[in-house]
């Protein structure tokens, strides 16, 4: 195999971890699938407990689940990633700065509570596709939106 397609492999690996996590959580803030709370629930946490404006916190449940569907398909991956990174911000920000750096190993913290060091990480990984693009195998290249980053010189 050659580099570039090494390279969009990478990618595509980076795009549907990212996408897949991303859509997880936002299917169980959205649906309640996998034992989240659904749409009534997480506004309810958004609003009461952490103290999120209605649409503020409705634009944020959307975003992820929207985020993901993007992520996966690899459409619009740059601006995707930009949200993902803005979403994980507000949440380091609004509820893991209190809990420390790292996640809840050991039980040290209360149920459901996790250090940002989770966040962090997919914060990394959003940036490598901000960076490097969604590769070979997605929508942006098929679309040929590649030419955006080559541009603005984010591309080769």
């Amino acid at each position: 195999m050659n580099n570039e397609t090494l390279n969009s492999l990478a990618l595509l690996t980076a795009r549907l971890t990212l996408g897949t996590v991303f859509f997880a959580h936002g299917a169980q803030k959205v649906f309640g699938w996998f034992g989240g709370y659904g749409i009534n629930g997480t506004m309810g946490y958004f609003q009461n407990t952490l103290g999120v404006p209605a649409m503020l916190a409705v634009s944020g449940v959307f975003a992820e689940l929207v985020v993901s569907i993007l992520l996966l398909f690899g459409a619009s991956t740059g601006l995707a990633a930009v949200i993902a990174i803005l979403q994980m911000a507000a949440a380091i920000y609004l509820s893991h700065t209190k809990d420390g750096f790292f996640m809840n190993y050991f039980g040290q913290l209360p149920a459901g509570r996790e250090g940002f060091e989770y966040n962090i990480v997919l914060i990394g990984l959003a940036l490598v596709l901000f960076f490097a693009g969604a590769g070979r195998y997605s929508l942006d290249s098929a679309w040929g939106l590649d030419f955006v980053r080559k541009a603005v010189g984010f591309a080769n």
